[in-house]
């Protein structure tokens, strides 16, 4: 939905995009390049991946593939706004799903936390270098930066703490 919308991408995203332009592949194809790309840098981290990492790899650039060609693209910015904002939200509902089911981090979340766990820097610094980091690559590849890359940025974090929230309480209930 982000892509789809035309106005800013998350930030790897941005970084697919622009690789999908240098190496003529789909954003999809890019996104699992990228993916591969991150699960070789947990080698040295001494990360292991799960099924979820596999998982997580393989579902997102697929959906990607799949999706953005047949994704209507909107006809003003207000319902490019919508559409991105919906994007975020489904972002944030997919992350709470796949962050409570202990079955692995996603590429770049190990990546994240290995580099944590490894320097002693705050998970909120390395996050924010990392988000940076890519976005920068991205956008001097060709990679759409924008209003929804600044949303996103801005609301990715209160809206998976949202999710996290409601599936714990949809798995404790399903416990008892």
């Amino acid at each position: 939905m982000l892509i789809a919308a035309g106005i800013g991408n998350t930030p790897w995203t941005v970084l697919a995009e622009g690789i999908s332009y240098s190496i003529e592949a789909s954003i999809g194809e890019a996104t699992f390049l990228v993916s591969v790309a991150v699960l070789l840098l947990w080698i040295p981290l001494r990360e292991i991946p799960g099924i979820g990492t596999i998982l997580n790899a393989i579902i997102i650039a697929w959906t990607i593939h799949v999706m953005v060609p047949i994704l209507p693209s909107p006809e003003s910015q207000t319902v490019a706004i919508f559409m991105a904002a919906f994007g975020i939200i489904l972002v944030g509902i997919g992350s709470g799903l796949y962050l409570t089911s202990n079955l692995g981090p996603g590429p770049r979340d190990g990546w994240m936390t290995g580099l944590q766990r490894k320097t002693g820097i705050p998970i909120g610094r390395v996050r924010a270098a990392i988000e940076i980091s890519v976005v920068l690559v991205g956008w001097s590849l060709g990679g759409t930066v924008g209003l929804g890359t600044v949303a996103f940025a801005l609301t990715i974090g209160p809206v998976v703490a949202i999710c996290l929230d409601i599936a714990g309480r949809i798995g404790n209930v399903s416990e008892t």
